[in-house]
């Protein structure tokens, strides 16, 4: 990836993991204002049911983005292995409290469990991965599928509960500067994925510069 194209990346993974840890929800009170590693917690308390995970998205997006980028360096050093270890680290964001996933309501935790497993396992199986040809286009393609799902959900789903929510505060709640961050993030993610996919696709590997 051209240079650019490659800042364009990393200032999307930042703006995700601001963004997640910034205010989602700006409510009638700083007590009902909440960031976006608290608005699925908060909303188990509103009977949202499983549909609530979706609000846990981003960090499990970014860990899986983050693992799929170190796929296209040119080279698997210690750095790369250090970024999936970020990575992990970032999915685990998502990780059900001890007493939700062995309670009696823990079905409702499985598929979040589910979701953080299956990136820890991709992001070990990517230290292993070396696409060849073709197949180079297969990361930059993941990231992008994936960046469009945490870019969309969690906004969707806002939008969805916005009126409730404003009902049940007695007075409108708006987005907050983190919701605007992780769509600018996950935005730029697919922004710069798609442009290393047309360069690829066009016959123009050299101009994908994708060392760290």
């Amino acid at each position: 990836m051209r240079k650019h194209g490659q800042t364009i990346l990393i200032l999307g993974f930042t703006a995700t993991l601001v963004g997640y840890l910034s205010v989602w929800l700006v409510g009638p009170g700083a007590g009902l204002s909440f960031l976006g590693v608290e608005m699925g917690e908060w909303l188990k308390f509103t009977g949202l049911g499983a549909r609530r995970d979706i609000f846990y998205l981003p960090p499990i997006t970014l860990g899986a983005m983050l693992a799929l980028w170190t796929v296209t360096w040119p080279s698997q050093d210690r750095r790369a292995w250090t970024v999936r270890f970020l990575a992990i680290a970032i999915s685990l964001l998502a990780f059900p409290a001890v007493q939700d996933i062995t309670g009696p309501v823990r079905e409702q935790y499985t598929l979040r469990v589910l979701l953080i497993g299956l990136v820890i396992l991709a992001t070990v199986m990517c230290g292993f991965w070396q696409p060849q040809g073709v197949a180079q286009r297969l990361p930059w393609l993941f990231m992008a599928v994936l960046a469009v799902i945490g870019l969309l959900l969690p906004v969707w789903m806002f939008w969805q509960i916005r009126p409730f929510l404003s009902e049940l505060f007695g007075q409108p709640v708006r987005a907050g500067m983190g919701l605007w961050l992780n769509g600018l993030g996950h935005g730029l993610v697919i922004l710069a994925s798609s442009h290393a996919v047309w360069l690829l696709s066009s016959a123009a590997p050299a101009e994908v510069e994708t060392g760290a």
